[in-house]
This record gives C-alpha cells, sequence and structure tokens, in this order.
C-alpha cells in the first residue's frame, strides 16, 4: 500500500510540472513590448503623395509594458500580412512604460516626441482588415496585433480581434 501511495505521490509532482511547464509558442511572444494600437484609416481621402498627403495620419503604436528595462528598438521590425514591412534601423529608446507612434511619410524621428517615421509615403496598413507581427532582432515574434474595421469604427483606429 505504502509503495502505491509513494507512486501516486510521484505521478501527481509529475502532472503538475508537466502543467507548469510554459508551451513553446507562449516564450515566443515573452516580450514587454506590444503593439498598443493601429490608426489604420488616416483622416480624410487616402493620398500618399509625399507633399501633400496623409500618409503621416497613419501609425502604429508600440509600447514599452517594462516597469523597469529601456528597450531599444534598433533591430526590432514589423510586418504586416501580405509581407510589407518595416525596420527600425536606428537607436531609438523606449524608457519603461513609454511608447512611440511609427507613422508613414517623412519626418523627423525624436525620443522626445515618440515618433519614428517611415521615410516613405505609401500606406502600410489596410483600411478594412490587417494583422501587424512585431519582431525581435532575433527574429523571434514579439507580438502579434489583427484589427478589422466594422460599421462602428468611423475613427478609423480598429477593433482588435486578436492581440497577444
Amino acid at each position: 500500500m505504502r509503495k502505491n501511495l509513494v507512486t501516486a505521490a510521484a505521478v501527481a509532482a509529475g502532472a503538475l510540472t508537466a502543467l507548469s511547464v510554459v508551451p513553446a509558442h507562449a516564450a515566443e511572444y515573452s516580450s514587454t513590448l506590444k503593439i498598443r494600437g493601429v490608426q489604420y484609416d488616416a483622416p480624410g481621402r487616402d493620398s500618399n503623395s509625399c507633399s501633400s498627403g496623409n500618409t503621416d495620419e497613419e501609425y502604429l503604436t508600440v509600447k514599452n509594458y517594462s516597469s523597469r528595462s529601456t528597450i531599444n528598438l534598433k533591430g526590432y521590425f514589423v510586418k504586416d500580412a501580405t509581407g510589407n514591412r518595416f525596420a527600425f534601423t536606428a537607436n531609438h529608446y523606449l524608457q519603461p512604460g513609454d511608447y512611440v507612434k511609427l507613422r508613414g511619410g517623412h519626418g523627423t524621428d525624436s525620443d522626445t516626441r515618440n515618433v519614428v517615421y517611415r521615410d516613405n509615403c505609401n500606406f502600410l496598413w489596410n483600411n478594412d482588415k490587417d494583422t501587424i507581427y512585431l519582431y525581435k532582432p532575433s527574429g523571434s515574434r514579439a507580438d502579434v496585433h489583427a484589427y478589422s474595421k466594422s460599421s462602428g469604427d468611423s475613427d478609423g483606429n480598429g477593433y482588435i480581434s486578436f492581440h497577444s
């Protein structure tokens, strides 16, 4: 009887250990840097003219949710479902709780103004729905943000259908 109790205890301990193991896909998203939101439909009529267009009104907000660590965005990149891509090639530091808006169009990147420009006047995000992936410099996925427009979304900032 004692042998059965010891065996049962060992099996129970093994089951608890198995339950506490983090699945492989969860480790992939263990990042404090997350997509906070997206303004995918710039106000007004879409125009990707560099001189008079409104691509700078389309932006993605990325936030550092860490309470202690500063994160350098250099090497991170975002990509959408169709393969459009932007890589952060310069140093841009996010203090704990800080965010940055990745805007279309041209402008001056600024840590103090929390903005990085894509230096491209083409729209990146679809106006109806899209999925945006944030990748770490290592190439592992940091976050996923999906949105879809509905009749109640008059400002074009989307409803989150999936956010890890």
